[in-house]
């Protein structure tokens, strides 16, 4: 049997309105439908972390602000139990002052800083190639959400939504931040 060429056309778009819908996230106003790779090569999904405020930061091992991991790790100490997940994605965007990679940046942050929050692996955050997390944030929240060095944070409500950004000379366990936090934590959707 030969088709002839309206009878193949019918049968692609036949065939094309009868396709599934794609499998990620239809919410783009939610950061939970990215996914990192994690450190130690596993998928790190920001789905896993639904219903939890979310801190994710650009860390570099390098950097004149690398002692913030352990403020990091003293955010996670205190709220992770109250529903915050804080997540590092080292990047060697700026300065090039992240060299290490994989195990190489866990066993850095657990021997020098303690580090127990989840890692992602090495990833770029700006420019181009910059992961889709954050060309999504800057799409929805704007300029302040553009990593310009390493520590830069975006804090993530519970339903994905961007509840703030801070820039890299805001510590971690500052007012600010920890403000920031509990508004998040106390806000009930």
């Amino acid at each position: 049997m030969t088709l002839n060429r309206r009878s193949i056309l019918a049968a692609m778009i036949a065939g094309a309105v009868c396709l599934p819908a794609p499998s990620v996230n239809a919410d783009n106003s939610s950061g939970f439908q990215f996914t990192f790779a994690g450190f130690d090569g596993n998928p790190l999904p920001l789905d896993r972390f639904r219903d939890r405020a979310v801190l994710v930061v650009n860390t570099a091992s390098e950097c004149g602000f690398t002692g913030q991991y352990a403020g990091l790790e003293q955010l996670w100490q205190d709220y992770k139990d109250k529903g915050l997940t804080v997540i590092g994605v080292p990047s060697n965007n700026f300065g090039g002052q992240e060299p290490l990679k994989g195990g190489q940046i866990q066993n850095f942050c657990t021997l020098n800083y303690g580090v127990t929050f989840p890692l992602a692996d090495r990833t770029d955050v700006a420019g181009r190639d910059a992961h889709p997390f954050y060309k999504w944030a800057i799409e929805q929240a704007g300029q302040e959400a553009r990593p310009r060095w390493n520590f830069h944070k975006i804090l993530l409500d519970r339903n994905g939504e961007i509840a703030a950004t801070f820039a890299t000379s805001v510590e971690p366990t500052s007012n600010q931040v920890r403000g920031a936090i509990e508004k998040v934590l106390g806000a009930r959707s």
